[in-house]
């Protein structure tokens, strides 16, 4: 369950209030959010991304590997690595089973009912459709730091990533 309290401080994180947050799956070390879980569904929507990055910090560190072209990087490295497309693969397996699991009974019919339960069993790591390209290294790193994700540990093992910067 997320606080009113913590409900303000995810607010001002992303200015805005969140929607259809489940929990906070990762604190910094001085007790501020960096990751929260959202609800697979929102409203009548399938929503793709399971866990959102939140911390300013981490939100403008992975911006800047973005905008240096990492994306491009991780994408090759899918291509010729087949280790690392053989994870990278069992990542988007493993999100799935939870993003489904996630739903309730009542949701899980309604999402058959209205056909869309191939979106929920072949669409990956923030709804990609394609296994073998990268939508976005914020989300494969809030992943990482809910559980595990071979991009973000990828980043974590060759970026200088700074898990807090916070003053307070």
């Amino acid at each position: 369950m997320v606080s009113e309290y913590e409900m303000k401080i995810l607010a001002e994180q992303l200015g805005r209030l969140p929607r259809e947050v489940r929990a906070i799956e990762r604190y910094c070390p001085l007790g501020h959010p960096q990751v929260i879980r959202v609800y697979p569904l929102i409203g009548e929507k399938p929503f793709p991304t399971l866990f959102w990055l939140t911390c300013p910090s981490l939100i403008q560190q992975i911006s800047r590997l973005e905008y240096q072209g990492v994306i491009e990087i991780v994408e090759r490295l899918v291509q010729v690595d087949v280790s690392f497309r053989a994870r990278y693969h069992k990542d988007h397996r493993t999100y799935i089973t939870e993003r489904w699991a996630e739903l309730s009974e009542d949701d899980r019919r309604w999402v058959e009912a209205k056909g869309l339960r191939l979106v929920f069993m072949e669409r990956g790591i923030g709804g990609v459709r394609d296994w073998d390209t990268v939508k976005c290294l914020h989300m494969h790193y809030a992943h990482h730091q809910a559980r595990e994700n071979v991009i973000g540990r990828w980043l974590d093992d060759h970026y200088a990533i700074v898990e807090c910067q916070a003053k307070s």
